[in-house]
This record gives structure tokens, sequence and C-alpha cells, in this order.
């Protein structure tokens, strides 16, 4: 059987994306085979579609994409499950992680990568989440220990990484600062943010204040600038930033200096490690209410190149949800 699915055969810009007819998939013994209502875009996907070098070192092809798909967030419902898979059942309405192949009708992923999706959460929203909200938790938790009552700074909080940084900073009982443009200072506080700065307005590296954490989501400033503003045991997290390249390499040569000459600690946070366990952690936040994804527009499945082009404009608030037409059903 065929399905429809977003497919590419080289390294470029949003128009080598292709809507095509491809072979429906059938799940290998640990997986399950899902119908996808809804796939939502992050960044590391620009960096597959471009084949930008970071991304070719991973082995996705150095010269071409071995991979013809793209997209690693899904939402949908189990269709049909491998013969060792014994966590869901079709029926089930699960959220989860894929690999690159989740803009399409259908995809199969391994049963360890998805959970049940909550009920008060719809497939657009639960798509949000895997990558985007598991790169904030560990940032927060495994990256920069974040413990009740810290004074916690979000560079870049309006974005799908940024977003969940901050109501999840919030739920570990941190006192949040959010650095964000003027035009998303309103939804800043709408997700719970103690304080609010408009970088437009003020820099926060030169205001005095100090922060226990720093979660750079989209670090435009020096690593000293950051070291400046943090308090004196505090953490510096790089998670990515408007110039990619030279905060990395500032962050990986003089943040191991920094962090051994003194008691302020500056490192960066690496892929996100996708599991079970920390996508039932956010399953249950979103179930109290706790966390609320940001969704900023949907596209069509065929509608995908579109989507990429916005999205790469930088300006997109939360997340850009790619919606399949079956879930109108």
């Amino acid at each position: 059987m065929k399905m429809k699915a977003i497919v590419r055969t080289k390294y470029g810009s949003a128009d080598v994306l292709k809507l095509e007819e491809v072979e429906k998939p059938t799940p290998a013994d640990n997986e399950v085979m899902v119908k996808v209502y809804a796939a939502s875009i992050n960044k590391a996907d620009l960096y597959f579609l471009k084949g930008h070098f970071l991304a070719r070192l991973t082995g996705v092809g150095f010269l071409e994409p071995k991979n013809k798909r793209l997209g690693a967030d899904i939402a949908g419902r189990v269709e049909t499950v491998g013969r060792n898979a014994k966590q869901f059942q079709p029926g089930d309405d699960v959220f989860g992680w894929c690999g690159q192949k989740g803009f399409a009708e259908y995809v199969c992923a391994s049963e360890d990568a998805l959970v049940l999706k909550p009920v008060n959460v719809t497939f657009e929203e639960a798509a949000t989440v895997p990558v985007a909200a598991i790169t904030a938790l560990q940032a927060l938790r495994d990256k920069g220990h974040v413990q009740p009552g810290q004074k916690v700074l979000i560079n870049g909080a309006s974005g799908g990484v940024g977003t969940f940084a901050v109501q999840i900073a919030k739920s570990f009982g941190a006192e949040v600062t959010a650095v964000c443009s003027t035009r998303n200072v309103d939804n800043a506080r709408s997700i719970g943010a103690d304080h609010v700065v408009d970088y437009t307005q003020e820099d926060v590296t030169k205001n005095g204040q100090a922060y226990d954490l720093i979660i750079a989501v989209n670090g435009y400033h020096s690593i000293l600038d950051y070291r400046r503003a943090l308090s004196p045991k505090g953490i510096y997290v790089f998670v990515g930033g408007s110039k990619l390249m030279t905060q990395l390499f500032q962050t990986m040569l003089l943040g191991p200096m920094i962090s051994m000459t003194g008691s302020k600690k500056m490192g960066f946070m690496g892929v996100a490690k996708i599991n079970q366990k920390d996508l039932v952690f956010l399953k249950e936040l979103l179930e109290a209410g706790k966390v609320v994804p940001v969704i900023d527009r949907r596209y069509s499945l065929a509608d995908v190149p579109e989507a990429y082009r916005y999205f790469e404009e930088g300006h997109a608030r939360g997340k850009v949800v790619i919606t399949m037409e079956h879930n109108e059903e």
C-alpha cells in the first residue's frame, strides 16, 4: 500500500522537499506503526535539510542524505504492532520520537520511544513535545542541576525549546526570568515567567542581576558576558544561538577553562537523549497542566516546504506543527 510523505534526494533549501507517494511501512518486531495525526519541526530538522556539516558528521550522509525523509516528533494512533511489541495496542493514542521520517501519513517507531498521549492534550500539542521539551528538561535538570528557589534565566524564551524551558523550570520551583523580543513579552508572561526582559530594551548581562542558572537557548552574547551574569556558584548551559558556531566554539574552548579556574560552571547541551522515562515525566507535566505547549502555526503535509521557510526566519513563537488531513476525521 502507498502513503503520502515528504521526500528529498539532496541537501538544500525547502525547495528540495517534495510530497510523494511511498510505500507504507511495516513495523519491525519491537516497533509499532502509527497513523500520524501531527508532527512538528525542530531546529535539528533544519540542519538535516540543509546538510549542515555538524549534521553530516553524525553519519547522515556526507555528500547526500542517506535518509530521504525528515521529521522526528509525532503524535497519532497506533495501527499495528510488531510481534514483540507489548506496550501498546491498536487504537492507542501516542506521541514520541520516530527518528527522521515523521512527515508522513504513517510511520514506524520503537515502542520505547513512545508514550500514551494525555487526554487533555491535542495531537498537535503532543507533537510539539518530544525533542524540544526533552532538550529543555535535560538542559535544566541534567546539565544545569536546577533547584527550587534558584534564579533561572532563559535567554531565547519564545521559541520551541525556550517556551518549554520556562514552564519546566517553574515546575521545578525556580524563579524564572525570560528574555525575548518586544512582540513576545506578553506570551512569556502567559506561560508563567516571573520576570520578562525585552532584549531590545535591556541587556541582561549588564543590568547587575545575578542568576544561579542561565540557559542560553538563543544565546547571542559572548560567554564572558554570560559569566558576568552568573552568581558565584552559577551554571551556564549553551543550547543554541543565532551565532551557533562562534558560541559553540567559545563554550567548548573557554568553558572548561572558566569552570576549572573558579566556582562558576560553563558548558553546553549536546544532542538531547530521547528516552521513554523523560517522555513519561513530560506526559505527567502535561496532564497536570504545568506545561502547556505553545503552537505558532499549523501547516498541512503538502505545505511542509512553506513551513520550513517560515521556521527558518527564526521568529516562530513556540512550535510549528504539521497537521495531517486525517486529523480532521
